[in-house]
């Protein structure tokens, strides 16, 4: 059976959300905008699925847009606050940097924060971005090396530098990993997706703080406050709102338990393989408990993921959103690293269901690969 060391990119369904679905999808038949009592069925769903999210998140139910996904709730927060000056990470996912760069190229000023070696933002380069801007998106973890930059430390320098900034911070890989702290943060725009934790794709959050002003992209009904039009796939939140809720109460165990997998696997891998490099901060406080970012010698990350997979080990060469492309990560060259050590990148992420004999099984793999590497 295969190792999935992959969890970034999504984390396999879980039994009490797919039970969650089948249970609504079985047995809904209205719309929650319909008046009828199958339309209140369905209002219910909703309305109970809400709570469930909020109360995991420690938000106000009034403060949750439902979406289609992480994807979504970035775009819907970046280009929905019609920013003049918009400040964010050369590191950011995608689907925060290409929104910025659409709102550039429609006249917006977009300043990109450089980061250090390790992937946290840079004091001097962030001291010059601020001053001026309208919306600053920060991301509190980062898909592909798993930098946490420290939001909290931040804040005096977002309300020195740029007080009137909305603050906006793409927290989809946070979610059941790290404590979601918004006022600690100082955010008032903050995304999610449900399939990071073991719900179903297509459903995602943006949670608004109350009296943030935000447009609609899309325009129809006067669903999800007006902000996201169209009939909400009931079935599908209910099944999100229970894995939110679980990943949120497991987060304690989830992080002992891939941090402890995460720490084991580096070990084999720094004993294994020489001149094996960490890419991103050191195994503590400021990464992601389940998230290694490495760098094989010689090794392109593409082709090395291919061989894992013939292997049975199924990883990542960076984000799964850019598995096709042939360009470098665009996150290891904006931490400094040349294009062909850009390509070279290998993305281990641990979940809920990784063991730590995967973890020992997943290094001695990667060794055999490197060892067959050298002897070609």
């Amino acid at each position: 059976m295969s190792i999935y060391l992959d969890h970034n990119a999504t984390s396999p369904l879980r039994d009490d959300a797919r039970a969650r679905w089948l249970e609504v999808h079985e047995t809904l038949r209205g719309n929650p905008s319909s008046v009828h009592a199958g339309g209140r069925a369905a209002r219910a769903i909703l309305d109970n699925a809400r709570e469930q999210v909020a109360a995991a998140l420690g938000a106000h139910e009034e403060e949750l847009v439902f979406t289609s996904g992480g994807t979504e709730s970035n775009n819907l927060a970046l280009m929905g606050s019609r920013p003049k000056c918009l400040a964010t990470l050369g590191t950011e996912h995608s689907s925060v940097l290409e929104p910025a760069r659409a709102l550039a190229r429609d006249g917006a000023e977009l300043r990109l924060i450089d980061v250090d070696r390790t992937g946290l933002p840079d004091p001097a380069s962030l001291a010059r971005a601020l001053p001026g801007c309208d919306l600053v998106s920060i991301g509190v973890a980062n898909n592909e090396t798993g930098a946490t930059p420290d939001l909290e430390a931040l804040r005096a320098d977002f309300e020195a530098l740029a007080p009137s900034a909305t603050l906006h911070t793409d927290a989809v890989q946070a979610l059941g990993r790290m404590p979601i702290a918004f006022d600690a943060w100082g955010v008032s725009l903050a995304s999610f997706s449900a399939h990071k934790v073991g719900g179903p794709p297509g459903v995602g959050v943006l949670w608004k703080r109350r009296g943030t002003r935000l447009n609609a992209l899309f325009h129809g009904g006067g669903q999800e406050g007006e902000l996201r039009p169209g009939t909400e796939d009931a079935a599908g939140i209910a099944a999100a709102a229970t894995a939110i809720e679980s990943a949120v109460r497991e987060q304690e165990a989830f992080v002992r338990r891939t941090e402890a997998g995460t720490r084991a696997l580096w070990s084999e891998l720094a004993d294994a393989i020489p001149g094996v490099e960490l890419i991103g901060p050191a195994l503590d406080a400021r990464r992601l408990p389940n998230t290694l970012c490495v760098r094989l010698p010689h090794a392109d990350g593409r082709m090395l993921v291919t061989r894992l997979d013939l292997a049975g080990v199924e990883a990542s060469a960076g984000s799964a959103c850019a598995s096709g492309s042939l360009e470098p990560s665009h996150v290891l060259r904006a931490m400094g690293y040349d294009d062909d050590a850009a390509r070279a990148g290998l993305r281990l992420s641990l979940g809920r269901t990784t063991s730590r004999d995967e973890c020992k099984r997943a290094a001695a793999v990667l060794k055999n690969l490197f060892v067959a590497s050298r002897a070609t």
